[in-house]
């Protein structure tokens, strides 16, 4: 990231579930909602991938379960990310514009708080329509209302096209295809305290920002609303924040292949910091397949690669398939060990013949 040319930086933060909707063994579970917003048992993390025009890379990535000991709340865990990645990047933002792009589960005025503190720039889609906020409507005048009612003063800025997966007028089923949209914008102010979830005196501050609309046609999707401190005042302006967001949707295939690639069935005996380092090779191996800035030459993509049956050839590296065999056989290694080393607590011991057997074995010397 460091070595990319351009002047922008853009962070797309996503708080992902992984569900294991029939698992009952495994550690310190919390419910998380499936894809019909029912609760069942599962994890929650915390990635942010940088983008570049050129590069992108993963920066930041953590499980965690409000059934740990060491969790403090949802909100901590977003703050601590936020701050982690903004600290690393210190030396970025001397020559770097920093750009977070978060969809509607960061709705939260103490989420854009911090990122504005850290000197940098936010696009978030909302969720509560019913925020209180001052609106300019389309005379000039300031209108204290909410969200929802400041859609009354979008001005219309462009009509663009764009390609999206969807299902227009008599389809069956939603396909890629280009499709008309509609963006429009106004003016906000955001009244907030500085301490919102924060220990300490805080002051009542006011931030301008505008309320973005995106409608695509055609179709029966709601707009997407956005709120962004980018001022958004032409066709051209209100175009790049629609771009910017629209980046999100290109890490969505690293995202679908973290929750495929775990098996959770082989994993249900392990320890939740064990669950955390499958979770984080899992991101080692989607950081390779999806260009997010991990490369061949990491030990551990090598060493997963080996496991997956993979023989070293002039001009290929290995692919999805043999990675997942890879992360499957480490799976299976680290549950062995877990139960035997769960037998060997309750029974003061293995049997003999078997503790005879791994006795008897040691790592081969070459890897």
């Amino acid at each position: 990231m460091e070595q990319a040319p351009e002047e922008e930086l853009w962070l797309i933060a996503d708080g992902s579930d992984l569900r294991k909707p029939y698992a009952e063994a495994m550690p310190y579970l919390m419910p998380v909602r499936d894809l019909d917003e029912q609760l069942v048992p599962g994890y929650r993390t915390l990635n942010v991938i940088g983008l570049t025009p050129g590069r992108r890379g993963l920066l930041y990535h953590r499980l965690f379960s409000s059934q740990a000991p060491d969790f403090v709340s949802e909100p901590a865990e977003v703050q601590r990310a936020l701050q982690t990645v903004s600290q690393a990047l210190t030396r970025l933002k001397v020559h770097k514009t920093v750009t977070w792009l978060l969809d509607s589960g960061f709705d939260d005025i103490a989420v854009w708080r911090t990122i504005w503190e850290q000197q940098e720039h936010v696009v978030a889609r909302l969720y509560h329509t019913d925020r209180k906020v001052t609106f300019q409507d389309r005379q000039g005048q300031w209108i204290e209302g909410d969200i929802a009612q400041a859609t009354a003063a979008l001005r219309p800025l462009a009509r663009v096209e764009t390609s999206l997966q969807v299902k227009r007028g008599e389809q069956v089923r939603p396909k890629q295809q280009p499709v008309p949209v509609d963006l429009a914008a106004c003016p906000l102010r955001v009244t907030y305290w500085t301490n919102v979830r924060r220990k300490g005196q805080g002051k009542l501050v006011t931030r301008e920002v505008w309320l973005v609309q995106v409608r695509v046609l055609g179709t029966d999707w709601d707009p997407w609303l956005l709120l962004t401190d980018w001022p958004v005042t032409d066709a051209a302006s209100a175009m790049r924040i629609f771009v910017m967001y629209r980046q999100r949707w290109s890490v969505e295939d690293s995202f679908k292949f973290l929750k495929t690639c775990l098996g959770w069935e082989e994993v249900q005996v392990l320890d939740l910091r064990g669950i955390r380092t499958l979770v984080a090779l899992g991101w080692v191996a989607a950081g390779f397949l999806f260009n997010l800035g991990v490369t061949f030459d990491w030990a551990e993509v090598q060493l997963l690669a080996k496991l997956g049956g993979w023989e070293p050839h002039k001009g290929r590296t290995p692919g999805k398939i043999t990675l997942k065999r890879g992360l499957g056989r480490l799976f299976e290694m680290l549950t062995t060990q877990a139960i035997l080393s769960g037998y060997a607590t309750d029974h003061q011991g293995l049997p003999p013949k078997i503790a005879a057997l791994l006795r008897g074995w040691q790592p081969p010397g070459h890897l």
